[in-house]
């Protein structure tokens, strides 16, 4: 029940802040990257030993192909992180109507969105291949320094200057989603326009996780020895040679205790045969 708990909270931090920033700088790029960047970098320092810090159904989805997390697991990771999505616009839709800014249907929630919804225009495809490409960065830099336990130290720091890094480029494009959540929590309080198109950004970064999962798990893969060694001449000429100096050096070995061996039996052959004669004296006096 912890691992859900964290996922709720995190995931409610992240789209608090970074949405927040978003909608009270006018998505200002510096500021809106970095907020999202460093959310996810605190965040991870607090909830990461007990969850994981997935905090995005596209880091799930990649977690779960890569075989990191159960069943279960992956469909209550989602619900918990929808549901703090929604409860991080929620919060921020109080904070925005005890202002002067404006009503919060307005000024937006940081929604994502394309063609009308954003200045840039951005087609639908468009849209759909900038969320997929930003999405498969940010996944595969997860997957990457998530699986060395030894990486626990700095991987917030990583996996937060690569959403940040992923922001500054899809911001003015889509708004940057990359987290089907985070899209879904203002889409949710925002419903309309932003409603219907959030499906593009459910889709686009669930398919760049995918791939992401799928390259790192090529990535991981290290030949075999026997590989290394069938296409190594030179390998196999050393390994030849090195059997071949062994072998002489058995034979050898073998040859000199086959010699050692006899030499003690002569000379207990030898003695016997002495003594007898001198018992035979003996007697004989």
């Amino acid at each position: 029940m912890k691992k859900y708990l964290c996922e709720f909270l995190g995931t409610c931090v992240l789209v608090l802040f970074g949405c927040g920033v978003a909608v009270l700088t006018s998505a200002d790029l510096v500021a809106t990257a970095l907020a999202f960047g460093l959310s996810i970098v605190a965040v991870a320092y607090v909830i990461g030993n007990v969850s994981g810090c997935h905090v995005n159904p596209a880091v799930t989805f990649a977690m779960w192909i890569d075989k990191r997390i159960s069943g279960k697991d992956f469909w209550l990771y989602i619900i918990a992180q929808v549901l703090g999505a929604i409860a991080g616009s929620a919060i921020l839709v109080l904070i925005l109507n005890a202002t002067n800014f404006g009503d919060y249907r307005t000024i937006g929630l940081g929604a994502n969105g394309y063609g009308a919804q954003v200045d840039s225009g951005i087609s639908l495809l468009g849209a759909l291949i900038t969320e997929v490409v930003l999405t498969f960065v940010f996944v595969l830099a997860v997957l990457g320094v998530t699986k060395d336990k030894k990486n626990s130290a700095v991987a917030p720091i990583v996996i937060g200057l690569t959403l940040t890094l992923v922001h500054i480029l899809g911001i003015n494009l889509t708004g940057t989603s990359v987290n089907p959540a985070r899209s879904i929590g203002p889409a949710v309080w925002l419903a309309g326009e932003s409603l219907s198109q959030v499906w593009v950004f459910i889709v686009g970064p669930l398919v760049g996780a995918a791939f992401a999962a799928l390259v790192s798990f090529f990535i991981d893969l290290q030949p075999t020895k026997k590989a290394d060694e069938v296409f190594d001449i030179e390998k196999i000429e050393a390994l030849e040679k090195k059997a071949d100096a062994n072998a002489k050096v058995v034979v050898k070995e073998q040859k000199e205790e086959k010699t050692a061996s006899k030499k003690p039996a002569k000379k207990a052959t030898n003695k016997k045969t002495n003594n007898k004669p001198k018992s035979n004296k003996t007697t004989k006096k």
